[in-house]
């Protein structure tokens, strides 16, 4: 604090006691007592008599530091201490859920604390502080504001911005969705010594309203294929309410679908969309407005889809021709988008590999090689002479993780698989295995497929349209009679389906389970009974499935796909504020992985706003040409996306579609709790709109900051302690020279 700004008083104060004064007191007493007595006996004379005041000023001198005096220059400032008002300004505090006393209308929460805007209302303390009112949160209006409010950021900058604090006053419906806790600021606030005055606006009820939530499709199909939309509904309706979707393609296809959406909850639904021909399409879902919603805003969600041709490299490994092999083989075979290729390990053979026209003779040994497929079947091979070798899975392994690959295990009776557990495709194992019955279960009453919560909402066990239709699919499908020695799934791990009749400790067996590896997925089939779905059907199960999860394994590998480079990116619908992981694989112009370079992403948001992403090389994953990165969105919408290499001169450019609509939503319930933690934890308190008026005397009756002192310990200075010592050696000199030692 300068001199100027400031007013500086100085004085000398004490630290006394009963204890200190007492002694003090008895100490001068007694020594004078002794001077005078000593005085009289000398008969007065000028040499005694000195010595004697020197001994009362030594007892005097001891008395007055015994009472531990202190000089203190104390600095107030001349200006007058601020009083900082944060206004949440954000687009939730259009909210119109604030009731006034008298039963009114419901005013907005803006409105609700409008007033603290304006420095008249505290016209009564103005001679004491100074009111500066600031804005928090993006305003409704504002063009390209960010998607929410940020609380933490002005209440932990708010100390250092205002020298001199005095109180901080916020008023918000404590509605943040960006940056850090707010209470993670209090601990600015409680070292400085400033409280945080409250007032929350809002209701904790939400209004009612209805919301397109998410629009959750993949963000690239197949041209001629169904493309599955899946959409969200958000209610806060207090009934069951009966809507009309309505799904536009811009191609001009246009689905309606009929939704009975669950009151004060989620409803999540689907329609079905071929596109006819390549291109970059957007995909609307909509609902009709109703009168008593809170934000017709909300009621549309677009989402940008890329078609494309398709072209997908499947891998079928294994020993014994078993029927699940063979309808495996003719399903892709039939399948226009997937081009496979098979390997038998069996040593009766006449030609290697199993002769057909899609055999090949060996396994794929090399990156080049194995990196041309999208998906792998491991079927009954594990590490033995004549199949796998351990270098094999070290290759499956960073196909998977770095690749983006997907790999399929299904077992059989032979049990090859438990080798697979000490090898490199042991971590890629979604389930432990029972290493004592490697031959599995055989069971003469067919089991049959129960499919978990999580597997009624997969794309991946979806046999029909409707979440009804499906679960009675999965019921009527015929069932297997030998599953594999499975005990349970790993942590990480999704069970999409169980057994359902046969269990252990840890509940039902898994038989269909998934996990991601690294950039790609994992899926273990515990039976081989799916051949048995064509009867009756024929290939109407049977070819669906097999198709879903080639497609659902490969997908991330088709993203933003170029000719030497690709770009992945999960998860692939993004929220603002959510990390986004980047992986890109290069390859130089030989065709090898790039070992090391630089390797960039830029990303241009909606706004405009621009943000370079370095990717690196961590490690031994160089020798696949994998970089990766992280980079976090901060506002929703379509954003472009340049992967670039600067040794190779390759660009690729593509968009990462970031749900989320812009500012925040208009209906939602407020979190007075927020504002009160943070209230409390600063030593403050919380008043309610309705109660305004008596903020301006929770502010009065604040004590007066304590002054800045800067002290200096007389009692325990250097120098007086070398004058309370010089004083006795002149005492004691002065005895000894009149003779009284």
């Amino acid at each position: 604090m300068t001199p100027g700004a400031s007013i500086v008083t100085s004085g000398l104060r004490f630290h006394a006691t009963p204890w200190s004064l007492g002694v003090a007191a008895v100490l001068v007493a007694l020594v004078v007592g002794v001077a005078v007595a000593t005085a009289r006996r000398s008969g007065f004379r000028p040499a005694i008599l000195a010595l004697e005041a020197l001994r009362v000023a030594i007892a005097v001198l001891v008395a007055f530091l015994l009472n531990q005096p202190e000089w203190v220059m104390e600095e107030r400032p001349r200006e007058k201490p601020p009083v900082v008002v944060l206004v949440d300004a954000s687009r939730s505090m259009d909210t119109p859920d604030v009731r006034p006393p008298d039963g009114g209308a419901p005013r907005s929460r803006r409105d609700s604390v409008a007033a603290l805007a304006d420095p008249a209302f505290f016209a009564e303390i103005a001679e004491r502080y100074a009111i500066r009112v600031e804005t928090v949160g993006a305003p409704a209006a504002a063009e390209g504001a960010a998607a929410g409010t940020d609380l933490h950021a002005p209440l932990e900058s708010v100390v250092r911005r205002h020298p001199g604090l005095r109180a901080v006053v916020l008023a918000s419906d404590g509605d943040w969705n960006q940056g850090a806790p707010p209470v993670q600021a209090v601990g600015t606030l409680r070292a400085a010594g400033v409280p945080l005055f409250a007032v929350p606006a809002g209701s904790v009820v939400p209004l009612p309203d209805l919301a397109v939530s998410a629009v959750d499709g993949a963000v690239t199909g197949v041209v001629g294929k169904p493309f599955r939309v899946p959409f969200t509904i958000q209610s806060t309706m207090p009934r069951e309410e009966t809507v009309n979707v309505t799904v536009e393609a811009s191609d001009g296809q246009t689905f309606a679908r009929t939704v009975r959406v669950a009151p004060m909850g989620r409803t999540e639904d689907a329609v079905l969309w071929t596109p006819a021909s390549v291109g970059e399409y957007t995909v609307t879902v909509r609902l009709p407005e109703r009168p008593e919603e809170a934000d017709p805003g909300n009621n549309t969600r677009s989402i940008p889809v890329s078609i494309r041709e398709e072209r997908l490299r499947v891998l079928i490994v294994e020993t014994l021709p078993r029927w699940e092999f063979r309808y495996l083989r003719n399903a892709l075979s039939r399948d226009p988008g997937v081009e496979h290729s098979t390997l038998l390990f069996h040593r009766g053979l006449a030609r290697p590999g199993g002769g057909s026209r899609d055999s090949i003779d060996r396994f794929p040994g090399t990156i080049q090689e194995l990196s041309e497929y999208d998906v792998v079947f491991l079927g009954d091979v594990g590490v033995d002479d004549g199949q796998l070798t351990e270098e094999d899975c070290r290759l499956l392994r960073e196909l998977v993780e770095f690749q983006a690959s997907g790999i399929v295990f299904m077992p059989g009776w032979l049990g090859h698989e438990l080798s697979l557990e000490s090898t490199a495709l042991g971590d890629l194992l979604p389930v432990v295995l029972d290493a004592s019955r490697p031959e599995g279960t055989g069971t003469p009453i067919p089991g049959r497929f129960a499919l978990t919560e999580r597997g009624e909402a997969s794309l991946l066990s979806r046999l029909a349209d409707s979440r009804e239709e499906n679960a009675a699919v999965w019921e009527s499908l015929p069932g297997f009679q030998w599953y594999a020695p499975v005990v349970r799934a790993k942590a990480g791990s999704e069970v999409l389906a169980v057994h359902d009749d046969a269990g252990n400790a840890h509940g039902r067996i898994p038989l269909l389970v998934t996990r991601p590896f690294g950039a790609g997925k994992v899926l273990f089939m515990a039976t081989d009974g799916a051949w048995r779905w064509r009867k009756g059907v024929e290939d109407r199960y049977h070819y669906r499935f097999w198709g879903q999860v080639v497609r659902w394994m490969a997908y991330r590998r088709s993203m933003q796909k170029g000719e030497r480079m690709r770009l992945l990116h999960a998860p692939e619908q993004p929220e603002p504020g959510q990390v986004v992981a980047l992986d890109a694989n290069v390859v130089d112009a030989a065709g090898e992985p790039l070992q090391l370079g630089t390797v960039t992403v830029t990303v241009e948001s909606p706004g405009g706003d621009v943000e370079t992403v370095r990717l690196v090389a961590p490690g031994e994953q160089g020798a696949w040409g994998v970089f990766s990165g992280n980079w976090t969105p901060r506002e929703p919408g379509s954003h472009a996306v340049t992967l670039a290499c600067a040794e190779t001169g390759d660009r690729l450019e593509g968009r990462i579609f970031v749900q989320g609509v812009p500012g925040e939503a208009i209906g939602g319930p407020a979190r007075p709790e927020v504002l009160e933690e943070l209230a409390r934890l600063s030593r403050g308190a919380v008043t309610r709109p309705e109660a305004l008026s008596e903020l301006p005397g929770l502010l009065a009756g604040l004590p007066e900051p304590a002054p800045e002192a800067r002290r200096s310990r007389l009692w325990a200075h250097p120098l007086a302690l070398a004058l309370l010592v010089g004083m006795l050696g002149v005492f004691w000199a002065g005895r000894k020279w009149q003779g009284l030692f």
